[in-house]
């Protein structure tokens, strides 16, 4: 009889600890990732006097995104891209973007960006608001982007996160006039890029 009691007891007792439900982990906030400079690539074109449009890469790109994959509007990114990644395929043609006729990378070897807000567009579209830096002028611009992917990387078995990008900038606005409107002042620009949880 007392062991029936025992157990009756025991049994009693147990929702308030064996059947509850372990509390749900805190979510992991604003986390750094680095930008992977072998899986991300920035292209730009132009008109050239109406007969063919050109385009461009910018091949080296240094900078980080501060992620919250549970808030996408507290996440920023920073990058800055070395002119010396420039590359058109056509050496003479490189050189000449980078003189002082067009973006003098002697005087200004780099170009930055570094966003200011945040904000959701549809599924999973970002207006990405910052400030551009180009040619020793800095504008405000706001670039289109897509969210392609935010999960495990197969391969590296890290956590990582991909999107694509366009803006449409006018070169003039940054001080870059040789043979406007000849040479389109309208500069369409797209960024594909992929990033890694930092270490």
């Amino acid at each position: 009889m007392k062991r029936l009691a025992l157990s009756l007891l025991l049994l009693a007792s147990l929702p308030a600890f064996a059947l509850d439900k372990p509390a749900a982990p805190a979510a992991a906030g604003v986390q750094k990732y680095t930008i992977d400079n072998g899986h991300t690539v920035i292209t730009f074109g132009w008109n050239h006097f109406g007969f063919s449009n050109p385009t461009a890469r910018l091949e080296k790109i240094d900078g980080n995104i501060l992620l919250d994959a549970a808030d996408l509007t507290k996440s920023s990114v920073t990058v800055t891209l070395p002119l010396d990644g420039l590359h058109t395929g056509v050496e003479k043609l490189d050189a000449h973007l980078k003189t002082d006729e067009f973006l003098d990378a002697t005087k200004y070897p780099t170009i930055t960006f570094k966003s200011t807000k945040v904000e959701k567009a549809g599924a999973d579209g970002l207006k990405i608001t910052g400030d551009l830096s180009v040619h020793g002028v800095t504008k405000s611009i706001v670039l289109n982007a897509k969210v392609n992917k935010i999960a495990d990387n197969p391969m590296m078995k890290v956590p990582s996160a991909g999107f694509d990008a366009d803006v449409v900038l006018k070169r003039s606005d940054f001080g870059v006039i040789k043979y406007v409107p000849a040479v389109s002042d309208e500069i369409p620009v797209h960024i594909t890029l992929d990033s890694h949880l930092a270490k």
